[in-house]
């Protein structure tokens, strides 16, 4: 296990193990109301995201979860992953902060093609009271890129992300729904 890597505990996040990934916030992440703009959480969500999943041309120890090499985007590659859906509950308005945000990430369905990336956006660690700003759901699709057709997931990422396989998000109910 990596210090990325800790098993959580408690009712709001019970289930699997979580990837920590620590975000920093760019000034430009924020919006005339001094806090993270609702366009900047899906940015950091995205950086997170390649942080988690790719495997890091710099330095440091790749997460374990890491199973694609950047050297797909620089050769065009025969597989990508899109985005077919993406679902954020704010709760909390996140403020500027010089120290990272702990954006705490599972896979909350796998399909043959497809992953529900689960993501809960918490103030930076070593905050006496933990923060949860933000839930979310990205659903990526696995695709061959001369056809556009999915494509199934390999054996060595299903293995990757098995630790990390959780119930979903439940988000709150929306007015106008049943």
């Amino acid at each position: 296990m990596t210090e990325n890597t800790i098993p959580d505990e408690g009712p709001a996040t019970a289930g699997p193990s979580r990837v920590h990934v620590p975000i920093h916030l760019r000034w430009g992440d924020l919006d005339a109301l001094g806090h993270v703009n609702n366009t900047s959480m899906l940015k950091l969500l995205e950086e997170a995201r390649l942080r988690a999943f790719w495997f890091s041309d710099g330095e440091g120890e790749p997460l374990p979860t890491a199973v694609f090499h950047m050297d797909v985007l620089e050769s065009g590659g025969d597989r990508a992953t899109l985005i077919a859906r993406q679902e954020i509950e704010y709760l909390r308005p996140v403020p500027y902060s010089q120290r990272p945000l702990d954006v705490r990430m599972w896979i909350g369905a796998m399909g043959g093609s497809s992953a529900d990336i689960c993501f809960e956006v918490y103030s930076p660690v070593g905050d006496a009271q933990p923060v949860l700003y933000a839930r979310a759901t990205v659903v990526t699709v696995l695709v061959d890129t001369a056809s556009g057709r999915p494509i199934r997931w390999t054996e060595n990422e299903r293995s990757a992300w098995a630790p990390y396989i959780g119930d979903p998000i439940e988000y709150r109910r929306r007015s106008g729904r049943s």
